[in-house]
């Protein structure tokens, strides 16, 4: 029985305020790194929260302005001369999007093997580690960390200026902030204060600590550079002003189309991509629905472009946060989305005391759970076939960006796949899903994360209390994508929907056909039929 709304609400709040408190700064940040109005990056916060969250059908995934769009976006506002121009790319770019889920574009992400993906994730989380160091040390060039680390090249003079420049007060609301979090996250009876999230706790501690400072006179206090920055409005003029419209004359220019197709592409690829990572994140494994994820992203988009907002994606590192938090389903999304609205309507005031160091010290904390060591180990054990593709494409998003980085990723693991040579076909003897409740899936002798589509669209489709055969008798090798998806098929799923599940010829791991290592990835569930 599905809970009420208000049940939803209750459990998922605490999982919102700390996304909301992730996500305010990131929108900022971004929103000045893009060369577009502060307040551009909060509105699309918003519409991504409540508007393309109440769309999808993502459980865990959490929408807003994307880093991965900053440079198309600066470049952009420069050429076209006009931030109201600019809107309207993002209403094409919105339009294109629903296009592209009508024709159900969303299913390209089937194809994204699970090392890439991961790889992904542990790289963006290096990425925000690295970026929030100067926050958290009390350096801060660029609002959003975009400093000049990776510039040219590797710049060594980068540590010199950040050395040089942090701040004992900063310093020292990091430190606090960090005991903070990781007590909340060991300590059994903190952790069970669930309406009283660590963030929180983190950035009143940070607010406060910093407040100390200022009433005593304190060389440690921190200075307003180095806090939230959010405009205050007084009159209703000011909140007039707040919101930018399209300037629909740049309908007529095709330079706008064009900037509004390349949006439309790199935020749909960046949105297919995290959403295969936010399921994966997930720990109910549920599957969401990337055709209609596109259209909430267009709706999304047309949505914010309409009033002055930046454009967005759904976004790793705010659904990271998310999930960390303890979500559970997507009205942790809206609940960011409106406490987004309320607060910067309402208490500008408060939020700009928060230090941006407290706010790092969350981000370190998610960066490292993305790409803990536990992660490299895995990929290891699991041998060259998994483990290369993971590391090159870690190293790939961090040294270049995170298109790249997958697309290189995707490169090596293709190469791996064809030097394996997988030529034997992979097939599925079963009746049809609509017409009987017992059925036979029966895999090839070699499986590959390419038949990762057509098996999980078939698990996807098993009817509640239907009785399942997978048959891997004659299977050799299966890859660790597939394995892990059957897994939670097993365990998970078919608990939930009292299916019945039986598993024939499963070894307990299975050899790598080339370099003989073993996978260490086995089937632990097992229901007899």
């Amino acid at each position: 029985m599905k809970k009420s709304i208000k049940a939803e609400f209750s459990q998922n709040f605490a999982s919102g305020l700390v996304v909301f408190l992730v996500a305010l700064p990131l929108c900022l940040g971004i929103a000045l790194a893009s060369g577009a109005p502060p307040l551009s990056g909060v509105i699309a916060g918003i519409i991504g929260g409540i508007v393309v969250g109440a769309l999808s059908n993502s459980n865990i995934s959490v929408s807003g302005p994307a880093a991965g769009l900053t440079a198309i976006v600066l470049t952009a506002i420069t050429d076209l001369g006009a931030f109201e121009l600019f809107l309207c790319a993002g209403i094409i770019a919105g339009l294109l999007q629903l296009v592209l889920g009508f024709i159900r574009a969303g299913s390209i992400s089937n194809y994204f093997p699970n090392n890439v993906i991961e790889g992904m994730l542990a790289g963006i989380g290096i990425i925000i580690v690295l970026k929030q160091i100067p926050h958290a040390l009390g350096f801060d060039s660029d609002y959003e960390g975009n400093e000049t680390l990776f510039e040219n090249g590797f710049n060594v003079s980068y540590f010199n200026e950040l050395f040089s420049a942090i701040h004992p007060g900063a310093i020292l609301v990091t430190m606090v902030s960090i005991v903070i979090l990781l007590a909340w996250d060991h300590i059994p009876s903190l952790k069970k204060l669930k309406m009283l999230p660590g963030a929180l706790v983190a950035v009143i501690a940070g607010i406060l600590l910093n407040q100390l400072f200022i009433a005593s006179g304190s060389s440690l206090a921190i200075s307003s550079q180095h806090l939230v920055t959010l405009p205050v409005p007084t009159t209703a003029e000011d909140f007039k002003n707040l919101i930018t419209t399209p300037s629909f004359a740049g309908f007529a220019n095709p330079q706008v189309w064009i900037v509004g197709a390349t949006i439309a592409i790199v935020a749909s690829i960046e949105t297919l991509l995290c959403i295969e990572a936010s399921d994966r994140l997930d720990v109910k494994r549920r599957i969401t629905d990337t055709n209609l994820e596109l259209k909430a992203q267009g709706i999304g988009n047309l949505a914010s472009s309409l009033i002055g907002g930046l454009p967005m994606t759904s976004v790793v590192v705010r659904s990271s946060a998310n999930v960390n938090a303890g979500a559970t389903s997507k009205a942790s999304a809206i609940i960011h989305g409106i406490l987004l609205l309320v607060c910067v309507l309402s208490i500008p005031f408060i939020l700009n005391m928060i230090p941006l160091a407290t706010l790092a010290a969350v981000l370190i904390l998610v960066g490292y759970k993305l790409a803990k060591p536990a992660t490299f180990k895995h990929f290891w054990h699991n041998g060259k076939y998994q483990f290369i593709p993971f590391v090159a494409t870690v190293l790939a998003v961090v040294f270049t960006d995170l298109l790249k980085g997958v697309g290189i990723g995707l490169v090596i693991s293709v190469f791996y796949i064809l030097q394996g040579n997988m030529k034997r076909a992979y097939y599925l003897s079963r009746e049809t899903l609509n017409d009987t409740d017992e059925f036979t899936i029966k895999l090839s002798e070699e499986v590959s994360f390419l038949n990762k589509a057509a098996i999980k669209k078939t698990l996807k489709n098993v009817k509640p209390g239907s009785k399942v055969t997978i048959d891997a008798k004659s299977t050799s090798y299966i890859t660790t994508d597939v394995l892990e998806m059957i897994q939670d098929f097993a365990n998970v799923r078919a608990k939930e929907d009292d299916i019945e599940v039986s598993l024939i010829g499963f070894k307990t791991s299975y050899r790598d056909y080339e370099n003989n290592q073993e996978s260490h990835i086995s089937i632990t569930h097992r229901r007899a039929m």
